[in-house]
This record gives C-alpha cells, sequence and structure tokens, in this order.
C-alpha cells in the first residue's frame, strides 16, 4: 500500500528512470532481434539445386573467410560420373565460376566482389536456375549468355573484363538472373579448381537416398549439402558483411547493458537525493530501514516491469527499420531479414528487471541511512556527499582503469580497442564516484568568468553547485559518459587508421602506385599495359599441417606471387630471417613468415606439401623465412608460379617507380612509364603511395567509421536523454526556490538565466571531467599503436565529433530545464509557495 501510494505522488520523479530503462530495454530487445536473425542464407545461385557436394572444409583462421578446398581436375572428374550415376539425379553439374565484368561505354561497370565471382560456365545456369529468356545457349568460346537487365539483344557484342584483360564476347542469349555464362570449354580456362558439384534431380528423386549414396561416394573428400545446410556456400563477401555487423551488434549490446545500469543507477541515486526528507518523515513515523529499501526494490520493480515491457515491445517494432538499415550501411547481406521470435524481446525484459534492481541497489541502502531529523531539513545542503564506499569505489574503479590502459599499452592489435572500452568503462565509473571531490574546485574555475558579471547570477550559480555537490555530481554523471565513449571511440578509429596507414606508406620504396577503379582487382592486361611490381594474391592449402579431422581441407595460408628483385627494391621492411629472398626463382620455391613457419614447423631449406586454387597439390622448397610484418601476406611464390595455379587471381596492386603522368582520379587515363596511355577499360588508376595506404583499408575503414558512429549514437543519444530527465527531474523539484527568487525581488528573466547558467555549468563540468577518460585511454593506443607498427603514430582527437555531441547535449540541457522552470513561473511570486514533504 505504501509503495502505490508513493508510486502515485511521486512519477514524475520515477519518469527519469523508466525513459532510462524503456530505451535501454528496447535497444537489447532490438539488436538480440537482429543476431538471431543474423544466419547465412543460401546463394540464388544455388537456390535451384536441392542437393550438393561441396569440397573439403578447412582449418579457420581467425579474421578471414577462406572458401573450401577445391579438388583436383582428375577428381573432379571421377566425382562427376559417379556422382551423375545416382538414381534419380539427372545431371552432375561442376561450377566453374571465375571474375568477370562488363564494360559500358569504355569503362567497367557493376560493383562486383572478388569473393563473389560472376563470370560461370553455362551447365551452372542450371542450378540457380534461370531461365534463358531469348536467343541460345553459348557454344563457341567467343560467345556469352548474359543478364536482360544489362539490355543487350542476342547478336550484339560485348566486352567483358577477366583476369586476362579485357575480351569481346558475342551474345547468344540472355537470361533472367545476374552473371556471365560461357561455354563449359571456355570456362575452364578462366577458372580455377571446383569446389562445387550440384545434383540436378528428377520430379521423381528421393532427397534422402540421393543425399546418402552422395555422401558415400565422397566420403570424407568432402560435404554434401541440403536445404539450409546449403547456405554453408554463401559467397565469403556475406560472410564478412554479416561477421563485421555481429561485432557491431554485440558492441551495442554491451555498451546499452552498461548505459542502462550506469543511467538508471544514477537517475535512481538522484531521486533518493530528492527525497531525503520523504524518507525523513517516513523514519519519524516508524519506518525502519529495511522497510525503505523494501519499498525503494518494489517501486524499482513496478517501474522496471512497466519500462521493460514497453521497451522489448518497442524493440521488436524497431528491429526490422533497423535491419533495413544496417543492409543500407552494408553490415549486413542484402538478403538479410528480421525475423520476429518471442525469446530475445522475454530475454531483453528479463535484463530490464535485473538492470533496474542494480541501479536502485545503492539508492536504496542510502535512503536506509536517512534519519528522522532530515524531515526537519529545508535546505538542500550536502553534510556528506562522499561516504566512505563512494571512497573505496571510486578510488578503486580509478585505479583499476588506469591499470587497464597500462596493460593496454602493451596489447595486441585485435585487444586494443576492447581493452581501452573495459578502461573507459573502469575510469567513468571512478570518476562519477570521486565526482563530489572533484567539483567544487571545477565549480569555482568555472564560475569564476562570472565575477566579472553585474548582479547575483554568478553568486546563485556557483553556490547552487557548490550546496547540492550530490545534485550537481548527478546530473553531470551522463555528459561525462557522452563525452568520454564519444570522443573515445571517435578518437581511437581515427588514431588506428593513420597508425595502419603510416605503416604501410612507410613500407613502400615507390613513387606511384596503379590501384583498382571499379574493379575488385587489376587484370594481367593492365599490369603488362603500366610495367612495375605486382602483388598478385592467392590462396594456398597445407597438406601437412595436422589439422585434424575437422578440417580435412587443411590450413588456408594467404599467399602472393611477385617479381623478387622488384619486390626486394619497393619493399622497405623486408627483414630475411634465414636462408636467402633471391633464391625465390623457380614455380617451386617459396618465402614463408616466420610466424607461419613456426606455427608449421618449417624452417629455411626444407619442404612443405601444398594445396593450390586449381585442384593440384605439389612439394614447395622453403628458400627463406622473412620477419613478420615485413611482407604483406604469409607466404610469397613468383608471380608466374600463381597465375599458372590460379587462373581468376586479380593483382592487388603494381608499385611503379615513375611519377604519375595523370591526374590520378580515375576521370582520364593514366600514363605509364614510357608515356603510353592507360585504356579506362581497363579499370586502374594511378596514385601516391599514401593515398594507397590510406585506400587499402578504405571500405574497411568506411564500415569501421559507420559502427563508430552508430555506437556514438546510442551511447550519445542515450545519455543524452538521460542528461535531459536529470535536469527536468531537478528543475521540477526545484520549483518552490524559483518561486522564492522571484519573491526576493529577482525578476523572471534573472530566473532563468540563473537556471540556464546551471545547466550550462553541469554540461561543462560534465565534458571536463569526460575528457580525462579518453585522454588516458588515447595516450595508451597511441602508445602500443607506436610499439606495433614501428612508426609514430599521431593521437587524433576527434574536435568535430565532440564538438556535435557537447553541442547536442547543451542544447537539449537548457531545454530540458529552462522550459519547465518557466513554466513554474508562469504562476508570479506569490503563486504555488506551499509547504510540502519533499
Amino acid at each position: 500500500m505504501l509503495t502505490g501510494a508513493a508510486l502515485r505522488a511521486r512519477w514524475t520523479g520515477l519518469l527519469g528512470p523508466f525513459v532510462a530503462l524503456c530505451l535501454g530495454v528496447a535497444l537489447m530487445s532490438m539488436t538480440a532481434l537482429i543476431l538471431v536473425s543474423a544466419r547465412p542464407q543460401v546463394p540464388d545461385r544455388y537456390a535451384g539445386t536441392e542437393v550438393l557436394v561441396a569440397g573439403p572444409a578447412v582449418a579457420e583462421v581467425s579474421g578471414a573467410f577462406p572458401e573450401r578446398r577445391p579438388w583436383s581436375a582428375e577428381r573432379t572428374t571421377e566425382l562427376v560420373d559417379r556422382l551423375a550415376a545416382i538414381p534419380g539425379v539427372r545431371a552432375a553439374v561442376p561450377d566453374r565460376s571465375f571474375y568477370a565484368q562488363a564494360v559500358r561505354d569504355g569503362r567497367p561497370v557493376g560493383e562486383p566482389a572478388l569473393s563473389d565471382p560472376q563470370g560461370h560456365g553455362w551447365s551452372s545456369a542450371a542450378l540457380a536456375p534461370y531461365r534463358l529468356v531469348a536467343g541460345s545457349p553459348p557454344v563457341r568460346a567467343d560467345e556469352v549468355v548474359l543478364d536482360r537487365a544489362l539490355a543487350l539483344a542476342p547478336g550484339a557484342t560485348v566486352t567483358l573484363l577477366t583476369a586476362t584483360g579485357p575480351t569481346r564476347y558475342t551474345v547468344s542469349g540472355t537470361v533472367d538472373g545476374p552473371g556471365f555464362f560461357v561455354a563449359d570449354s571456355a570456362a575452364v580456362p578462366l577458372a580455377g579448381g571446383v569446389r562445387v558439384i550440384g545434383l540436378v534431380t528428377g520430379q521423381d528423386a528421393d532427397p534422402a537416398a540421393v543425399r546418402a549414396a552422395a555422401s558415400a561416394i565422397v566420403g570424407r573428400d568432402g560435404s554434401v549439402l541440403s536445404g539450409d545446410a546449403r547456405a554453408e556456400l554463401e559467397p565469403r563477401r556475406d560472410a564478412r558483411t554479416r561477421w563485421i555487423g555481429m561485432q557491431v551488434l554485440t558492441a551495442m549490446t554491451a555498451l546499452a547493458g552498461f548505459v542502462s545500469i550506469f543511467v538508471v543507477a544514477s537517475t535512481f541515486a538522484f531521486a533518493v537525493a530528492q527525497r531525503r526528507r520523504e524518507f525523513g518523515l517516513l523514519r519519524t513515523v516508524g519506518a525502519t530501514p529495511r522497510q525503505l529499501r523494501r519499498m525503494m526494490y518494489a517501486e524499482a520493480l513496478v517501474v522496471g516491469a512497466v519500462a521493460a515491457a514497453v521497451g522489448a515491445l518497442l524493440g521488436a517494432a524497431c528491429a526490422p527499420a533497423f535491419g533495413n538499415l544496417l543492409i543500407d550501411a552494408e553490415f549486413q547481406p542484402a538478403a538479410f531479414r528480421v525475423r520476429i521470435e518471442p525469446w530475445p524481446p522475454a530475454a531483453a525484459f528479463g535484463v530490464g528487471l535485473v538492470v533496474a534492481l542494480l541501479g536502485v541497489w545503492s539508492a536504496s541502502r542510502r535512503a536506509g541511512r536517512v534519519r528522522p531529523l532530515e524531515a526537519l531539513r529545508e535546505a538542500a545542503v550536502d553534510r556528506r556527499p562522499m561516504t566512505w564506499s563512494r571512497w573505496i569505489g571510486g578510488i578503486a574503479a580509478t585505479t583499476g582503469g588506469l591499470l587497464l590502459t597500462v596493460v593496454l599499452s602493451r596489447a595486441g592489435a585485435a585487444d586494443i580497442v576492447a581493452r581501452a572500452l573495459y578502461a573507459a568503462m573502469a575510469l567513468t565509473l571512478g570518476l562519477t564516484l570521486l565526482a563530489p571531490v572533484l567539483i567544487p574546485p571545477l565549480t569555482y574555475a568555472l564560475t569564476w568568468p562570472l565575477d566579472r558579471l553585474r548582479g547575483a547570477t554568478g553568486m546563485l550559480v556557483r553556490h547552487n553547485a557548490l550546496t547540492a555537490v550530490r545534485r550537481t555530481a548527478s546530473t553531470s554523471a551522463p555528459m561525462l559518459l557522452t563525452v568520454g565513449f564519444a570522443v573515445l571511440i571517435a578518437g581511437s578509429v581515427a588514431t588506428s587508421s593513420g597508425a595502419y596507414a603510416s605503416r604501410d606508406a612507410a613500407a613502400v620504396r615507390a613513387g606511384t602506385v596503379l590501384v583498382p577503379a571499379g574493379t575488385p582487382g587489376l587484370s594481367d592486361a593492365a599490369v603488362a599495359t603500366a610495367g612495375g611490381t605486382a602483388l598478385l594474391p592467392t590462396t594456398v592449402y597445407a597438406d601437412d599441417a595436422g589439422a585434424g579431422a575437422s578440417a580435412p581441407g587443411g590450413v588456408p595460408i594467404r599467399a602472393a606471387g611477385v617479381d623478387p628483385a622488384g619486390f626486394a627494391r619497393v619493399n622497405g621492411r623486408l627483414s630475411v630471417l634465414s636462408g636467402a629472398f633471391d633464391a625465390l626463382r623457380d614455380p617451386d620455391a617459396a618465402v614463408v613468415s616466420a610466424g607461419l613457419a613456426d606455427r608449421l614447423g618449417w624452417a629455411a631449406g626444407g619442404s612443405a606439401v601444398l594445396g593450390h586454387p586449381d585442384g593440384s597439390s605439389g612439394t614447395v622448397r622453403l628458400v627463406a623465412v622473412v620477419a613478420d610484418g615485413s611482407i604483406p601476406v604469409e607466404m610469397l611464390f613468383t608471380r608466374e608460379a600463381v597465375r599458372a595455379r590460379d587462373p581468376s587471381a586479380l593483382t592487388e596492386a603494381v608499385f611503379r617507380t615513375g611519377p604519375a603522368a595523370g591526374s590520378g582520379d580515375g576521370g582520364s587515363p593514366e600514363g605509364t612509364d614510357d608515356g603510353r596511355a592507360l585504356p579506362a577499360e581497363l579499370g586502374a588508376r594511378l596514385v601516391s603511395v599514401a593515398d594507397y595506404a590510406e585506400g587499402r583499408a578504405a571500405e574497411e575503414d568506411r564500415l569501421v567509421w559507420i559502427a563508430t558512429l552508430i555506437l556514438i549514437g546510442v551511447s550519445a543519444g542515450y545519455t543524452a536523454v538521460a542528461l535531459a530527465n536529470t535536469l527536468l527531474m531537478a528543475t521540477a523539484h526545484r520549483t518552490r526556490e524559483l518561486l522564492l527568487l522571484l519573491r526576493s525581488g529577482a525578476t523572471v528573466r534573472q530566473v532563468l538565466a540563473s537556471v540556464a547558467a546551471e545547466s550550462a555549468l553541469v554540461v561543462v563540468i560534465g565534458t571536463t571531467v569526460g575528457l580525462v577518460v579518453p585522454a588516458v585511454a588515447l595516450l595508451a593506443i597511441r602508445s602500443a599503436l607506436s610499439e606495433q607498427v614501428g612508426v609514430p603514430v599521431d593521437l587524433v582527437i576527434p574536435w568535430p565529433t565532440m564538438g556535435v555531441v557537447v553541442g547536442g547535449c547543451l542544447v537539449l540541457a537548457l531545454v530540458a530545464s529552462v522550459l519547465p522552470a518557466r513554466m513554474a513561473l508562469r504562476a508570479g511570486p506569490g503563486g504555488g509557495i506551499v509547504h510540502r514533504a519533499e
């Protein structure tokens, strides 16, 4: 009964915790729904085939999304013959895919991904299935069937850019789906090894029997996939996009949980500070500390249940729209759809209740310590804003945060951001607990300019802040959190991006770099026309790596083909630990990084058995071991060796010693070393070494920055609302005080000016203390990066981001405080002054 009466009488004071908890649960419900919906999808080009036979799975590598290992040509022929003989199977189709891109108006069109090749043999069209809507299938080597959306009729000519260069084809027909389909015989020299064989079955075939028979034929040399299991063959681009989206959503969920607990606890603590006289009256009439704590928990449970229920439903309603935003931002594949299931909102509801109880825990203990004499107090003077528990907790959290920054300075590249976030959380908690100690000197320093103004505004602002230190600390806490996380997240991303770009630029000794323009890589024709030292990436597989039964395909290894002499000239970080780099001359020779050699037990002068992208296997000689980081991959071969074994590989970049002859913007033909123009249809442009270093991870940087904005939006937007809630509660609680100022002779403008100045002071105090958190963490990040990349790293402070966040919070704070104050003052000096139990 007492709890119900308190809720009815004090519902406005609980509005802040309600809004904070509702938003937190909505975020958790929304992100949880998206997380459970983010599952692999069956690729469209395999959607028409019920049973697929895929090559052997390879070992998982952190941060990589390797394809399955291809079969050799002999093994492919054997499997196709045996699989086609299964009862009910009309055809066993080996899927031969390769890079292909149309050239229109002299330039490549579309944005294909290297991991999702658009060129196929004609037989693969049946796996989708795509229907031939005009013309006839390709027969000759110079014929192609393509998507009718390109608006090219049969008989027209089209230029396709492949790994070898631009080639003219005659359109023999069109289909109702994407891709370029050439004759099967023409696809063999363009594609690498076969990784997928599709089984086209008859209508009367028994899928279970077909799967069983195919599994018996393939054995451990592959996998038989059907139904939803076909999603394992999703393009690597989609798998990577989904993985990045999962990281962003996980970080959002963790951040939302931390911010929810932080804000709810702060808001409940502030509500308790405002209700000291009420608790004193309850103690006077006989209430025990235990009863007060039970009342606080009951209030939190009721508010938490309602807020969590509303938040869970709100998150479920917003999830589809947010999922579409993730697709637009390329954090989810285009086929992603949010599936509404009951348990994620239910789990978020449960977490919301736990957050509410955790948030009120400290506040309830403080309420239980209120003395009966508090009912007689009129002033809001804080006699003891710093308790022993607050001292201990603040010092412990701050010390822990500083220790984490020391550990952060020695962290690896993969752990820097995560440890920085943990350090920031600890420092934020510590500084919030110690805020009553920091506020008095900051208040004196920040209000000093007001002393030079005529009038009593400066004095009122200063003494109000100093008298109610706990109130000032509670209202500035959301601002501390907002500024701290916004500056830390944006600053760490900018500092890391600059560090890695500086490292890559310092490692290249070249005048200009030829990079792709509108294509996923450079063809052999572009490399030959431009000249220079080329880097041709590929993937090989270690047969003798002991990958175990779970990975019969072995361990995938990032490799590349280079001209050894030219590579040694342009690589400023090449460090040979053993062997001789100049021995990299023969097709069976390889250079290996020290980390890979240690992991697989290799050494210079030894040998290794490797599988190649065309499905062949062979022994290579390890002629040298180089230091980690001195080559951009894990193994190096000659360029000729890679091209012979990976016919669809594209060159990543060409390093040239001469200056740029063109503008480098891709808008006009670039010049070559001998002055010849580089045709635009090759999809290449010249850039400086610095631009190459920055653009090498441009796509990842773009995704990281979008993720950064999302995280900043979550933390800053959420805590800004909490700031407005807290100031609204504080202003509403001070109605009698504001009316007394009017009765004392102050004008409405003066009272509102003092309220606005106090709100601005809260924002400035929160910003000042909040900047300590990212400053410490960013200095540790710079130290760690400098040691890792081996070059000086500039500390980047995101001033524009901080300006937007602080400016937005200031406007919100002024509106949330001045507007209710103006409404309270409409009654005039004589209105609304009644004595109530506060």
